[in-house]
């Protein structure tokens, strides 16, 4: 199972569409978005883009700690390298690629 699924609410307008994003680099800094909204829950949390008005739900505790502290490590896999097992950091990687195309984590 993947650790993000995104939707769009079925009453909303789609969003203009942005300039195709950079390819993700897990050696580059990154940060969550501030126009998206982080919410916990049980499984994880829910991620919402006031930009876009996608929500995102974020399938892990681990994967949603990842996301809040983004900005405070020098890169995403100093990142993976503090908080995930060595064992599931390409999981991560590739859900975090995916939170970077649909930009809930930017580059900074």
């Amino acid at each position: 199972m993947p650790l993000t699924t995104a939707s769009r609410a079925a009453d909303a307008p789609p969003a203009p569409t942005p300039p195709a994003p950079a390819s993700f680099d897990a050696s580059a800094r990154y940060r969550l978005d501030p126009q998206v909204a982080l919410r916990p829950e049980p499984f994880g949390a829910l991620a919402y883009h006031y930009g876009s008005r996608r929500l995102t739900f974020l399938r892990s505790e681990l994967l949603a700690e990842v996301v809040r502290q983004l900005g405070e490590h020098e890169s995403v896999e100093v990142a993976l390298a503090a908080t995930v097992p060595e064992p599931d950091r390409p999981a991560y990687r590739r859900a975090l690629a995916s939170l970077a195309d649909s930009r809930f984590i930017v580059a900074f």
